[in-house]
């Protein structure tokens, strides 16, 4: 009996990651967050997935300073899973000219993973083509998964039937009371807006939060999101543990 893997078997992941930015609040340069998109890399790849990388517009991505491990700050200094991913040649070239989500077709996936990072606050919050890739997966019945401030999307995106995607559901994101330790660490306002307070707004969703930067994600139905950046990880493994190996 052949003992070869029928690799068309694998499941297969979509991480989108966000394109770079400027903040309009702190004027800073803005893009992913590097444990928001190597942990659940690491992740799949144990799981045995495939995984392809791409960003809402397409080209080369750019990591938020505070989360590469090699930042002067030494904010993340501790993430070796980055540093790794980042001194790959092979892995961070999956980085630089990633395709477009106007290039891949959302159905084809098992999974859709939304990485968060500063940027998507700024470029991803009104990006109506985005929400509508991500809809159109979660329709499809695929596990969508969002993290950090990659949630913010969950405030606009809407189903074909013109609800929100987040009508009737549990979910989680970036914590108030996270925004405020953040601005009182760098000494100001950093984002434009605070997902926990515009989701509690929300009538007929369920937000909720658990203490601060630590490890939480929840799934309800097809929905799995992570809280900040230390859930990334988490999430994952709800996704893994969705699909199966």
């Amino acid at each position: 009996m052949s003992a070869a893997i029928d690799v068309h078997t694998k499941k297969k992941v979509l991480m989108i990651a966000a394109n770079p930015g400027t903040s309009p609040t702190t004027g800073w340069p803005v893009g992913f967050w590097w444990a928001e998109l190597t942990h659940p890399y690491w992740t799949f790849s144990e799981a045995g997935y495939e995984i392809d990388i791409v960003s809402p517009k397409g080209g080369d991505l750019v990591a938020d300073g505070f989360s590469d491990p090699e930042d002067q700050s030494g904010y993340s200094a501790h993430d070796l899973i980055s540093l790794g991913f980042k001194k790959s040649a092979a892995h961070a070239a999956l980085l630089k000219g990633t395709k477009s989500i106007a290039e891949v077709d959302a159905t084809a996936y098992d999974a859709v993973f939304l990485a968060g990072g500063q940027s998507p606050m700024v470029t991803m919050i009104d990006d109506t083509a985005l929400h509508a890739f991500v809809a159109r997966a979660y329709e499809a019945g695929k596990i969508v998964s969002i993290v950090c401030h990659g949630t913010c999307i969950l405030l606009k995106t809407r189903l074909s039937n013109g609800d929100l995607l987040v009508k009737g559901k549990t979910w989680t994101g970036f914590a108030n009371s996270e925004e405020a330790y953040a601005d009182a660490w760098v000494g100001q306002k950093i984002q434009p807006f605070w997902i926990e307070e515009e989701a509690r707004k929300i009538e007929g969703t369920n937000f909720v939060v658990i203490s601060m930067f630590k490890p939480f994600a929840l799934r309800d139905g097809n929905l799995i999101t992570g809280q900040q950046q230390f859930s990334g990880g988490a999430a994952a493994e709800l996704v893994v543990q969705t699909l199966g190996r």
